[in-house]
């Protein structure tokens, strides 16, 4: 197995503008580049550190995830003292939704500073998100809370928050349709199934019933995408009533 020292001098033989790339994106010059480092490291590089523990993002996910939860939470408590325990946890999974990971992880461009043995190409949409968690922990681990909540200030909160928009903002349109078809007391069903179409990727279709009658369809290359794609599709159909529960 190659040590942790041969790879990463290979990524900066590379890749000499990771350091650059990474006072971009932080505004100041980083103080321990080995949080970085292994911010950027895919679990494909299989390589391990001193004491024989993985080193990648993965736990810098973790660490990042209750960076963000944390500096988002006081931003919600103080920025909005008459939302109650429910509002403010419904906000708060509307921010840091992996939707919207994904699309910060993304603006940043945080796909081309890894390592990684996958072709880009080949990863999902959530590698966007992970990396940005990562990076949030590696900022915490780097330059501690109040930077790490500075950072998070200018990057998600100043240019993404706002209130009113994220009132009416849907998450998952499946969790909404559950939620009130629970609330209806109404039945309902996801009958998902292969579809046999001619494309060259895997294709799942799913009909969507409420009290055994069949309000919407979808097609999807996941189960998840054609379900989620069939609820939105319900929702607009039963938007008079349900858009009360956003």
């Amino acid at each position: 197995m190659k040590s942790i020292r041969n790879i990463l001098n290979s990524r900066f033989k590379r890749n000499g503008n990771f350091f650059m790339r990474l006072t971009e994106i932080l505004g100041v010059k980083p103080k321990e580049i080995k949080h970085y480092r292994r911010a950027f490291t895919h679990r494909s590089m299989n390589i391990k550190d001193g004491k024989g523990n993985a080193f990648n993002y993965e736990r810098l996910e973790f660490l990042g995830d209750a960076m963000l939860s944390s500096v988002i939470a006081s931003h919600l408590y103080l920025e909005v003292p008459g939302g109650d325990e429910g509002y403010l946890t419904k906000m708060r999974s509307k921010i840091v939704s992996r939707e919207h990971l994904n699309e910060l992880g993304k603006e940043l461009k945080l796909i081309d500073l890894v390592e990684s043995k996958i072709p880009a190409g080949q990863f999902g949409d959530n590698i966007h998100g992970n990396l940005f968690e990562a990076l949030i922990g590696a900022i915490f681990l780097d330059r501690g809370y109040k930077y790490c909540e500075k950072f998070i200030t200018k990057r998600v909160i100043i240019p993404h928050v706002d209130i009113e928009t994220l009132e009416g903002k849907v998450i998952s349109y499946k969790s909404l349709l559950i939620e009130w078809c629970q609330k209806e007391k109404k039945t309902f069903n996801y009958n998902v199934y292969d579809d046999t179409g001619n494309d060259e990727l895997r294709h799942f279709s799913v009909k969507l019933s409420i009290d055994d009658k069949v309000v919407a369809k979808a097609r999807a290359t996941s189960k998840k995408k054609a379900e989620e794609k069939a609820s939105k599709r319900a929702f607009f159909a039963f938007q008079s009533t349900m858009s009360k529960m956003i």
